[in-house]
């Protein structure tokens, strides 16, 4: 009993090996491909009993718990646009209520709790959309991968027949598939407006901007007597701009994950159907093998990290807030509801938030190497299937990575994401408690502890859309380079369909295997 529990207690911040299988595409006596007379070389061994039906397009895994399922349907609903735009009309209506308490220390008070508790609630759910996202691509670079070894096992065989021509490379590019379309699909127009939006956010000029503001709210301190007033100004607005990048991030993730899924699905389907047509030509009935992505190796501080991010991507974190929210209510009386109580939860939440931003930027950076290291490996297997066929690829569309906006946002990100920043995030906020402390968590004190969190939380926010338009950008280059390369190797097996015989007639090769 003991032993399960220090498992249970030492399980999260694991990163262990991901395995998946393509689904294998069986040749029925009724299959639907274009091309039915082939169906008559598949051997009758592979005729067997099979579901009825294949799976062509590419399906999400379905987790077995059910708290897993309930927490995943949370992150969605936290990134969908009825939320987006519940949050947006709250900001906009606590805005217009300033014009009549603008002056009130409680109405300044109001959005930095609200800002707290909102981010302490999306850090959670962040945090599980990314670790929900990078299992999912290392799962569709193993599940490639399957598919492409039996690819290239069933192409060695139709070509050491010698029944079969190579296609030639000119012939392949002029003859394109009449049963996928010619690129993925696109985005409707609140998707591209989000993406405008989101490079917008997210580009190195906006941050200097950012930090530009900051400095003259700082020029203008001993202008204001470093009043409570004059940090409550920067206060408020840094919370409501927090408050938005990240509902706004939340949104976009999920976008980005509902357009990938079509473009997966796309591509799965090309796919299967290559694999498909391969079995009709050969009678191949195995199966498509497991491939193994080993686990990523990881040093002791960031298995720290992977830690802290699985604990609150568990939404822990959230238990443990409603149960200070209990216990701050509660002593709301003994405060007499005044600015110093409203401050309180929200410098709870803020603290604990600063780390979150600090260790989100961390994780989203490091997963990223990971997924990109495991879909590197399905690439060098498509290369490898080119080669061997020597059928070139298509042209690949690129990302511009010598720009100077993309170099500078890259830097500062990796920076960003260090470990060595994480534990000085950390170290920050210790600072910030001693000092509230010493001030004996006055309205200063808190202020203290609400606004360097605040601002600098917002600035990671940032640093995050600027890490999500880096990462989608090159994701969405690979996948149109694997679909465009998939329909290509489709017209190649096309051509391997037909031969020409003495007498200049196309002969069905089915014929010239009997």
């Amino acid at each position: 009993m003991f032993k399960h529990i220090v498992n249970f207690l030492a399980a999260p911040g694991t990163k262990g090996a991901i395995e998946d299988q393509a689904p294998t595409q069986h040749v029925f006596p009724d299959s639907s491909i274009s091309d039915k007379k082939n169906i008559a070389i598949v051997n009758d061994d592979s005729k067997e009993s099979k579901p009825a039906g294949n799976v062509a397009g590419y399906v999400m895994r379905t987790k077995s718990s059910k708290l897993d399922r309930g927490l995943d349907a949370l992150v969605k609903v936290s990134g969908s646009e009825p939320v987006f735009l519940i949050i947006v009309a709250g900001l906009l209506a606590w805005a217009i209520a300033g014009i009549w308490y603008g002056q009130s220390d409680n109405w300044a008070a109001l959005i930095s709790d609200i800002q707290a508790i909102i981010s302490y609630l999306f850090d959670s759910l962040l945090m599980r959309q990314q670790l929900n996202g990078y299992e999912r691509q290392v799962r569709v670079s193993a599940s490639l991968r399957s598919r492409i070894l039996s690819q290239r096992r069933m192409m060695r065989q139709v070509l050491a027949s010698g029944r079969y021509k190579r296609a030639y490379p000119q012939d392949v590019e002029n003859s394109p598939s009449s049963k996928f379309g010619p690129d993925l699909p696109t985005e409707n127009w609140t998707g591209k407006v989000s993406n405008y939006f989101a490079a917008f956010l997210g580009h190195f000029g906006t941050i200097c901007i950012y930090w530009v503001g900051i400095f003259i709210w700082l020029g203008f301190g001993h202008y204001c007597h470093w009043s409570d007033r004059w940090q409550l100004y920067i206060n408020s607005a840094t919370s409501a701009l927090m408050v938005l990048i990240f509902a706004f991030l939340a949104n976009i993730r999920e976008r980005h994950d509902a357009y990938v899924q079509k473009c997966l699905n796309s591509i799965f389907e090309v796919d299967s159907e290559v694999e498909l047509r391969l079995r009709v030509l050969t009678g191949d009935a195995e199966e498509n093998p497991t491939v193994v992505i080993p686990a990523p190796r990881i040093n002791v501080i960031q298995r720290a990290i992977f830690y802290y991010a699985d604990v609150v991507g568990t939404l822990v974190g959230i238990a443990l807030l409603i149960v200070v929210m209990a216990v701050w209510v509660g002593i709301g009386p003994a405060m007499s509801w005044d600015a110093n109580w409203w401050l309180l939860i929200g410098t709870y939440a803020g603290l604990v938030g600063l780390i979150d931003g600090f260790v989100i930027r961390n994780v989203q950076q490091r997963l990223h190497q990971y997924e990109e290291i495991a879909l590197e490996s399905a690439k060098l297997e498509d290369i490898a299937l080119s080669d061997e066929i020597c059928l070139p690829a298509p042209e690949k569309t690129l990302i511009n990575y010598n720009s100077v906006n993309l170099l500078l946002s890259n830097k500062m990100g990796i920076i960003c994401a260090h470990e060595i920043t994480v534990i000085i995030g950390i170290v920050v906020v210790l600072g910030l408690i001693t000092g509230a402390s010493a001030m004996r968590w006055n309205l200063t004190g808190q202020l203290l502890c609400n606004i360097p969190p605040s601002i600098i939380e917002s600035f990671f926010m940032m640093i995050l859309i600027t890490g999500h338009n880096l990462s989608e950008a090159g994701w969405r280059a690979d996948l149109h380079n694997m679909y465009m390369w998939r329909l290509r190797l489709l017209s190649y097996v096309d051509q391997l369909e037909y031969a020409e015989d003495s007498a200049g007639n196309d002969t069905p090769k089915a014929l010239k295997l009997q």
